[in-house]
């Protein structure tokens, strides 16, 4: 039979713990994300739906995009028991210099149009975290502004090869005179990608007020108040520009690049080298053998070609084939640290992340990207210790296990 008593306060005490409330609106947000898919629910309630579908949209039926991160989750883990995962190194070389985890942020473009603090924030974020900030060709603020805010930390610059040659290698000088070490030289982008998001919306630099867009901003004041009130919009690689995005990318892409063009551009460029928008292993030994430190496999997060193949599905191979010759990274799709891991387990040296920083830029600026990149590295951390690898040389493939939904047919 059960006795009862009356509690005695000094029993209660130890029950009873006040959490001291949070008076800031946008850290409390922030402190109750525990995903990147929370930040991501964060940053569609808070951003204009044009802006918001820029960084989420892919291509077409964005086929590319899902198959990416369904590669991911169809990820099969092995763990090693009995290992002493007590203290956790997440740190790795790349080209050459030390960073704290094993990912970068990834080059994104008008960033400035999903929150007024833009790649700044970005930047900062990414020098305090001890990993790489990739500022895009189409950046919203300049190469000289950007290094500034990243001080000491690391910057990578993204190119794309203009029709005009000699004003695409001004921008690479600039960005060599900022301190910028490494060229990633994007090569998936003959022409843009067909964005229906973007068309639907109707994108435009800067954002056209249509009744839509009017109605759209009426639960979001606080985006369009720190967009009025900020700097007007300026750019890495050109002054002003006043149509919409699809024609912008169009004037800059050239269709012509080849392999002469990536020849001329390592000439000229006094740091690394690394060619981002590799899909296929016989593309990936034709660019290793021209000497470039780097190739990153990447279908552009699904925004140029749909159903290009899944990066993450190619990783095993080009590894092996070419691995011993350049570093070969990652992007597309990539949602949270046990992907990561899944990733530098099969071969990859480095990880580019890209809608996972921007979620964070667009649920809270500069707090956004630090909260995106500390729940990236708290799961990596706990996703290495459950897998019984204390540090990230001793991930193997053999803790990772591929379940294919696609198998290709055999012509």
């Amino acid at each position: 039979m059960t006795t009862r008593r009356i509690p005695r306060p000094h029993d209660l005490a130890p029950l009873l713990r006040f959490k001291r409330p949070v008076l800031s609106p946008t850290r409390r947000r922030l402190e109750a994300a525990l995903t990147i898919h929370d930040l991501r629910r964060i940053a569609k309630r808070r951003t204009p739906r044009a802006a918001f579908d820029f960084g989420d949209g892919a291509a077409e039926s964005e086929l590319s995009l899902r198959r990416a991160r369904q590669a991911f989750e169809d990820v099969e883990f092995h763990p090693t028991v009995l290992t002493d995962v007590s203290d956790v190194d997440t740190s790795r070389d790349v080209l050459g210099h030390r960073s704290s985890h094993p990912f970068a942020i990834a080059p994104i473009g008008f960033t400035r149009m999903m929150h007024s603090e833009g790649e700044r924030a970005g930047a900062a974020a990414a020098a305090a975290f001890g990993i790489p900030f990739t500022l895009s060709t189409m950046g919203t603020t300049s190469i000289e502004d950007v290094a500034a805010a990243s001080g000491d930390g690391r910057r990578w610059f993204q190119l794309y090869l203009w029709k005009d040659r000699e004003r695409s290698m001004a921008l690479v000088g600039r960005a060599a005179a900022a301190g910028y070490d490494t060229l990633l030289v994007t090569v998936d982008s003959a022409v843009a990608g067909s964005r229906l998001r973007d068309v639907r919306n109707g994108m435009t630099i800067p954002p056209t007020l249509t009744p839509r867009t009017v109605i759209d901003a009426i639960p979001r004041p606080r985006w369009w108040f720190d967009f009025l009130t900020t700097e007007p919009l300026s750019f890495a690689s050109l002054d002003r520009w006043s149509g919409t995005v699809a024609a912008l990318v169009d004037t800059m892409f050239d269709p012509r690049l080849g392999y002469d063009d990536l020849a001329w551009i390592r000439e000229q460029w006094p740091g690394k080298v690394v060619v981002k928008g590799v899909q296929s292993l016989h593309d990936a030994r034709r660019i290793a053998a021209t000497g470039v430190d780097g190739i990153v496999l990447s279908n552009h997060g699904g925004r140029q070609l749909d159903r290009a193949p899944v990066p993450f599905h190619l990783l095993p191979e080009v590894v092996r084939e070419v691995g011993a010759d350049v570093e070969i990274w990652l992007d597309t799709g990539v949602m949270s640290g046990a992907d990561i891991v899944a990733a530098v387990a099969l071969g990859a040296r480095n990880v580019l992340i890209g809608r996972a920083y921007v979620y964070g830029l667009m649920a809270g600026g500069r707090a956004g990207v630090d909260r995106a990149l500390d729940i990236l590295s708290a799961q990596m951390r706990r996703t290495l210790q459950l897998l019984g690898a204390p540090t990230l040389d001793e991930l193997g493939p053999h803790h990772v296990r591929q379940l294919r939904r696609f198998v290709p047919v055999e012509g």
